[in-house]
C-alpha cells in the first residue's frame, strides 16, 4: 500500500520547515571517542530526533514546490512520499521516561570541549533545539536555545544506564536503519524524476532554478545520510583504535586514494574491453593521516579518475594502451587543507562548456553514472568544509583539485 500525505502531517512538515536547521562539525562528531556510554548515546539521540525532523521537513516541503511542474513527476512524488513518511516516523517515535536521577546525570555530562579548536558555524543555522517535560525525552512545539555541543555531544559521567535507555537507543536504531533504506535509491530516483520532466517538456536542458534546487536537494541528502550512518555506527560497530563511528581519525590519504586508482582503472578496463587500462602515478606521502569519512573520500576520488580515464582513452584510443599518457594524482598537505591534484591529457575542455561540466546529466553508462559525478563529488568535498575546483587546458588536458579541511572544525553548509 503507497503512503499518502495527510492534511494533517502537511501541517506538521510546514511547521517543522519553520525552523532553522542545525550544523555540526566532523570535530564534534569525534568527541564521542571510541566506545561512547548509553548515555552518551542517548544524548545524541535526542539530537537527531529533534534534527532530523527538521531537515526532512525542509526538503518534503521544497519537494512539493519545484518549478516548471517538476513536482508532479512520478518519480519526484515517490521521493517526496518518502521524506513525509520518514518525517512521520520520528515525529510519532515514543518518547524515553527517566527517573530525576538519570535525567540530573544526563544533563549534567562534561563537555570538555576547551581544548579543541573552536568550529566555524554555518552562517545560516541558529542552535535553537526542543525540549520535552522534565522526566520524558521526545519531540514538542517548545523552543530553547542551547549550545550545539550540548545538544549533539555530551560526555556524561559514569553512571549506570537503566535498561530502558538501553532499549531506547536500539529501538531508535532500528528505524534510523530503517529510514536509511528506505532513501537508498534517492540519487537514481531524483534523477529519473528528472528525466521524465525532460521528456513531458520536450527539452534535453535543465533551467538554473532546477540546477540549484538539486544542489540544495543533494547537499542536504550527504548531511542527512552522514548523520544516520554515524549515529547507527556508534550503536551497532565494535569499537575500532582509529575509527569514531564512520569517521576514521586517522584516514590513510595514499591508501584510500591508492584503492580508488585500482577500482576506477577495473571499471575502464572492463568498459572498454581492455588488458590494461591507463597508466595512473600517485605522488603522496605514505604516512599521511587526518580525521575524515574514508568512504566520503574514495567517493570523489573514484568518480574524478573515472572522467579522466574516460578522456585519455576516448583521445588515443582504448587499442593503444602503451601510448596513453598516465594520469598524475599528487597529494600535498598545507596549513589548512590536504589537496589532492588529478592531471590528464585528455584533450580538455573548450572553455565554453566548463558552465557545463557542474550540470546534472543523464549519461547512464558506467563510466559517467547519471552524469552526476562531478557536482556530487563537489558536493561531498564542501560538505566538511572544502571544495573541488577544475581547470582545463583545451587541445591538451584537464586538472582537478580536491581540497580537503584538515581542521575538521567546519559545520555543514546546509542549504
Amino acid at each position: 500500500m503507497s503512503f499518502r500525505i495527510s492534511s494533517a502531517l502537511w501541517d506538521k512538515i510546514h511547521h517543522f520547515a519553520s525552523f532553522p536547521q542545525t550544523g555540526v562539525s566532523l570535530q564534534q562528531m569525534v568527541q564521542f571517542g571510541q566506545n561512547p556510554s548509553q548515555g552518551t548515546l542517548l544524548r545524541a539521540s535526542q539530537f537527531l530526533l529533534e534534527e532530523l525532523p527538521v531537515r526532512l521537513a525542509h526538503r518534503a516541503k521544497e519537494l512539493d514546490g519545484l518549478p516548471h511542474n517538476l513536482t508532479n513527476m512520478p518519480s519526484i512524488q515517490k521521493v517526496k512520499n518518502w521524506y513525509a513518511q520518514s518525517f512521520e516516523e520520528l515525529i510519532n517515535f515514543p518518547p524515553i521516561s527517566l527517573q530525576p536521577d538519570i535525567r540530573t546525570a544526563l544533563d549534567q555530562g562534561d563537555i570538555s570541549l576547551l581544548s579543541l579548536p573552536v568550529s566555524t558555524p554555518n552562517l545560516k543555522e541558529s542552535a535553537y533545539g526542543r525540549i520535552g517535560d522534565s522526566n520524558s525525552v521526545g519531540i514538542n512545539r517548545g523552543r530553547l536555545r542551547i549550545p550545539i555541543e550540548k545538544r549533539y555531544y555530551a560526555r556524561t559521567s559514569n553512571t549506570e544506564w537503566p535498561p530502558e535507555v538501553h532499549d531506547y537507543n536500539a529501538r531508535f536504531t532500528k528505524t534510523l536503519e530503517a529510514i536509511k533504506r528506505r532513501h537508498d535509491p534517492t540519487v537514481t530516483t531524483v534523477a529519473q524524476g528528472v528525466l521524465e520532466w525532460k521528456q513531458h517538456q520536450k527539452t534535453q536542458h535543465i533551467g538554473l532554478d532546477v540546477q540549484a534546487w538539486l544542489d540544495r536537494f543533494y547537499l542536504s541528502r550527504i548531511g542527512i545520510r552522514f548523520l544516520i550512518g554515524q549515529h547507527v555506527a556508534l550503536n551497532t560497530l565494535p569499537p575500532h583504535p582509529d575509527y569514531v563511528g564512520i569517521i576514521c581519525t586517522r584516514a590513510n590519504v595514499h591508501d584510500i586514494v591508492h584503492e580508488a586508482i585500482e577500482n576506477a582503472r577495473f571499471v575502464c578496463e572492463e568498459h572498454y574491453g581492455m588488458l590494461k587500462g591507463p597508466p595512473v602515478q600517485l605522488i603522496c606521502p605514505n604516512d599521511l593521516y587526518f580525521a575524515y569519512v574514508p568512504g566520503h573520500l574514495s567517493h570523489i576520488c573514484f568518480e574524478l579518475l573515472k572522467n579522466s580515464l574516460r578522456a585519455v582513452v576516448e583521445r588515443y584510443g582504448h587499442d593503444k594502451e602503451d601510448a596513453i599518457p598516465p594520469i598524475k594524482v599528487i597529494v600535498i598537505e598545507g596549513k589548512e587543507d590536504i589537496t589532492i591534484k588529478i592531471s590528464d591529457e585528455g584533450g580538455g575542455i573548450a572553455r565554453s562548456a566548463i558552465p557545463l561540466i557542474w550540470t546534472y546529466i543523464d549519461f547512464n553508462a558506467p563510466m559517467a553514472g547519471f552524469g552526476y559525478g562531478l557536482p556530487l563529488s563537489r558536493l561531498y568535498a564542501r560538505y566538511f568544509g572544502g571544495d573541488l575546483r577544475l581547470i582545463s587546458m583545451d587541445g591538451f588536458g584537464t586538472d582537478v583539485y580536491i581540497h580537503l579541511n584538515r581542521l575538521s572544525s567546519s559545520r555543514e553548509p546546509l542549504p
